[in-house]
């Protein structure tokens, strides 16, 4: 005969009411067992005799009865179905592992100011799903996803690391800024840019989102005044009067507001970027992985 199996071995749900008749000998309590109408269920029987070129039951006002054939088809049907059950429980398993974890790596001004409130919203529906999170530059991240050490990650560059795929979640505005008492803040007409791209700055460290959008958009950077590996220590360092930065908008907002910081007009340039969650191509995420993405794009 030929073909494959799935053409001469009947689906899982002909041999479950077989089953259900051999057990029950009724078709219309098989039917009934099985959640579907009695019509249906001898529809379905002759079918599977069709497809097996055998008779499988007797049908009788007194109700019905496995054939010899039938009898034997059903010992095998009861093997296929264990083995069935065994796999769904194996898969379940699965799943369940799955699920009890979630790793994330983010670049690290998404991990600072946008994913607590997602993790957050994600614990309210997996209370259950034990979440770690590595906080790095987008390059970092790329790494972990690609070595399978993050289900999901979040980067901040101008472009998709090679591996990966990616959709956009968020839009985000870098900003020069300084400290009150830095000549940039008493300016009345907006910075130039190629004043900004030839001024010393502090810097996040190469392969870092910020940097990369920054030194594209200038078309080159001075040599740093200080590089430093997060966003908090950038910003600890403009405050406290080191020189001035290029920040997310995202991570100065309280900073503006107390005038610890003050914005600095630039013309001339655009520091817009987006914001993507990224996974090794061809592996979409699920689990609470994918629940994470949905949360990001509500």
């Amino acid at each position: 005969m030929g073909g494959g199996l799935a053409h001469r071995v009947p689906d899982l749900g002909a041999l479950e009411l077989l089953l259900a008749v051999a057990r029950l000998g009724s078709l219309g309590g098989a039917a009934r067992e099985v959640g579907i109408t009695q019509p249906a269920a001898s529809s379905r029987i002759r079918s599977m005799e069709r497809q097996l070129g055998v008779a499988l039951v007797d049908r009788s006002p007194r109700g019905s009865r496995l054939t010899d054939a039938g009898a034997l088809v059903t010992d095998w049907a009861r093997r296929i179905v264990a083995a069935a059950e065994a796999f769904d429980a194996g898969a379940q398993a699965l799943r369940v592992r799955r699920d009890s974890r979630l790793r994330v790596a983010a670049s690290m001004t998404i991990a600072e100011y946008l994913l607590p409130g997602w993790l957050l919203a994600l614990r309210a529906g997996r209370p259950d799903t034990a979440v770690s999170l590595h906080a790095g530059n987008s390059a970092t991240v790329a790494e972990r996803l690609l070595s399978d050490e993050a289900d999901l990650g979040f980067v901040e560059g101008l472009t998709v690391p090679a591996g990966l795929d990616s959709v956009v979640i968020a839009h985000d505005h870098l900003i020069v800024v300084t400290a009150p008492g830095h000549a940039w803040a008493r300016r009345r007409r907006p910075l130039a840019a190629t004043e900004l791209a030839t001024t010393p700055l502090i810097l996040r460290e190469k392969g870092s989102g910020t940097r990369q959008v920054l030194d594209a958009a200038l078309g080159g950077l001075a040599r740093p005044l200080i590089e430093l590996s997060s966003t908090t220590a950038v910003k600890a360092a403009v405050v406290g009067g080191a020189g001035p930065a290029v920040l997310s908008e995202l991570a100065v907002g309280e900073e503006l507001t107390t005038r610890r910081l003050v914005r600095v007009p630039v013309e001339g340039v655009s520091l817009a970027r987006d914001l993507r969650a990224v996974w090794p191509t061809g592996h979409r995420p699920v689990g609470p992985a994918r629940d994470l993405l949905s949360l990001t794009r509500a």
